[in-house]
């Protein structure tokens, strides 16, 4: 996306962390000893192939998950040292989150799905719906505000999803596979989005993807092997 990160205030550290699933009598190790760190405004794709571990990395850095071992620092808070409750404050307050599947809730408009978080975090009626009108205008949907999921197309609803990850003015948005369930031309447009939207609003992204393509829209390239991150690009 950006050839330089303007501003290289660190917004994700990881330091040497490791992920172990007990299962029956063994124990797997997905990862061990991984560093990660992101800049304020970079993007950071990371590829790899089913069951290399890089969902459970981007689990781990949105403190959805926890390593069993080592730290992860986001917006200057250390996970391993904070309260469950302190953790999804942060993450309401800092985070957005993008899914393949774009988990919108079928009852209500794009413009209340996109103002969920905000109703959650106490903001007014009138204040939430504004701001949620005026992502759905920046990611090209002003059209489609009253319409419900089930009226939208896949690429729209993607759309709607990427909105509501941005309400909250995020630092950095995680993003798994999010053009995975759409056709190329529809993912496609979604890429443009995701590259404008950084131009436009200075977030971080972290990205992970089979798509290279995608992943190499991204300022930084990892492919995550041997559970290791690699810089490929």
């Amino acid at each position: 996306m950006n050839n330089a990160v303007a501003d290289k205030t660190i917004v994700i550290s990881a330091q040497g962390i490791s992920k172990t699933y007990s299962e029956a009598t063994d124990a797997v190790t997905i990862f061990d000893g991984l560093d990660f760190q992101l800049s304020a405004g970079e993007s950071i794709g990371i590829l790899g192939s089913s069951g290399s571990g890089k969902t459970t990395l981007l689990n781990i850095l949105g403190g959805l998950d926890k390593a069993s071992s080592g730290s992860v620092e986001v917006c200057g808070v250390l996970l391993d040292k904070s309260s469950a409750k302190a953790i999804t404050k942060l993450r309401n307050s800092h985070l957005g989150f993008v899914y393949q599947f774009h988990h919108l809730l079928a009852e209500f408009s794009a413009a209340e799905n996109v103002a969920m978080p905000l109703y959650i975090a106490g903001m007014s009626r009138r204040d939430a719906e504004k701001k949620a009108l005026n992502l759905l205008d920046l990611v090209g949907l002003s059209h489609r505000v009253k319409h419900k999921p089930s009226e939208l197309s896949g690429g729209e609803r993607q759309r709607v999803a990427i909105a509501r990850a941005l309400v909250n003015d995020p630092k950095c948005v995680l993003m798994d596979e999010p053009t995975g369930n759409l056709d190329e031309a529809t993912a496609a447009k979604i890429q443009e989005l995701m590259i404008d939207l950084q131009g436009r609003l200075g977030t971080s992204f972290v990205l992970v993807t089979h798509d290279k393509r995608l992943a190499h829209t991204m300022d930084k390239v990892f492919l995550m092997e041997s559970g290791q991150l690699k810089l490929i690009s």
